[in-house]
């Protein structure tokens, strides 16, 4: 492993994306997307997800200087085409309209189509609760998961989304519809472990812990087992029929790279408009709360509720940098530097 600070990982990151050929501001941008998700203990969609980003805008498959366009407005329903832009840009801008769009009428639901992988989803929670709103937002992918009781993949895992604000740390819930992400099992295996629970079945069909062969048989287990399976199907269904995009039969016909072309929906409140701040805060430290008082089932392992592991973890990487795998440091270093290399991501996968 490669030990970095977060300047010195965010640096390296801005200046990959800019030999790449995005523009500066946005190269910005989404570099600290990139390296606030790995200082978060989620490295698989930040450090490790930058090489596959640069392949994708070398093959054209994301338009660096593309901006979303508006397609529909219903009251506070919108459709927006995302034109193949960088996903974090259009998730951002995107969260960002729907918080506008909320100020006013206190709810909006923007459909975003066309548009690219968002990396990490939790960002765009962190993003709205940090400024006191609610947000609900998911993203579809390309086939990746069977659905339950079948074996060749023909889910997404349809990472889902909610947040709410909240003073002393935003509660914050970021999950795939499968037990383990792609990027978890990547993250694993390079480490050399084995996942805590099993996360999938082996080319034999046997249930199993190690991330190598649920990559290789791509039947990855849904979350929930038939619940997971079903949420994903809606979740699926609900992004194509509200953003007027595609679902991923539709992502899957393009044959293209992970989530290229996909559906997302982001929902935002403004809860103040409802009880007031002073209420929201009251509800929320009252559900947080309860939830840390939670007897133990581990000694020095106490219940935390959704986004407090990740606060921990942002203070310890602020103040004491972060490990890396130095496999995927030397490329983004490369990168960085204009070296073209090969791309050692894992299979075309989604999350």
């Amino acid at each position: 492993m490669a030990h970095v600070s977060f300047s010195e990982l965010q640096q390296t990151i801005q200046q990959a994306f800019l030999q790449a050929g995005v523009p500066p501001a946005d190269a910005a941008v989404c570099a600290r997307i990139h390296t606030e998700s790995t200082a978060d203990g989620v490295t698989s969609h930040g450090i490790n997800r930058v090489p596959r980003f640069v392949d994708y805008v070398r093959r054209g498959w994301v338009d660096v200087n593309a901006k979303p366009e508006p397609v529909k407005q219903l009251g506070a329903l919108e459709v927006w085409d995302g034109r193949r832009a960088p996903g974090v840009l259009n998730a951002l801008w995107a969260t960002e309209r729907g918080i506008e769009v909320a100020s006013e009428q206190g709810i909006a639901l923007i459909g975003l189509r066309n548009t690219n992988h968002w990396m990490r989803g939790g960002s765009y929670g962190w993003h709205a609760a940090s400024k006191g709103f609610v947000l609900i937002a998911w993203t579809n992918t390309e086939s990746c998961m069977p659905a339950w009781g079948g074996k060749d993949p023909r889910l997404g895992n349809n990472p889902f989304i909610m947040a709410a604000p909240r003073e002393g740390g935003p509660v914050v819930l970021d999950m795939a519809m499968s037990q383990y992400s792609y990027g978890k099992l990547q993250v694993t295996r390079l480490k050399g472990e084995r996942l805590p629970f099993p996360g999938g079945f082996d080319g034999e069909g046997r249930l199993t812990d190690e991330p190598g062969p649920i990559e290789e048989s791509q039947r990855i287990l849904p979350m929930g087992m038939w619940k997971g399976s079903g949420f994903a199907v809606m979740l699926d269904l609900l992004a194509a029929v509200l953003s007027e995009g595609l679902p991923t039969n539709g992502i899957d016909a393009l044959q293209q790279g992970s989530c290229v072309g996909c559906s997302q929906i982001f929902i935002v409140v403004d809860p103040r408009k409802l009880g007031g701040a002073s209420a929201v805060q009251g509800i929320a430290d009252s559900v947080v709360d309860y939830v840390n008082a939670s007897v133990p089932n581990e000694a020095g392992r106490p219940a935390d509720y959704p986004g407090e592991g990740a606060i921990r973890r942002r203070e310890r990487s602020m103040r004491a940098g972060m490990d890396v795998d130095d496999g995927v440091w030397a490329e983004v270093q490369a990168l960085a530097a204009d070296h073209l290399v090969s791309d050692t991501q894992p299979k075309e996968d989604d999350e």
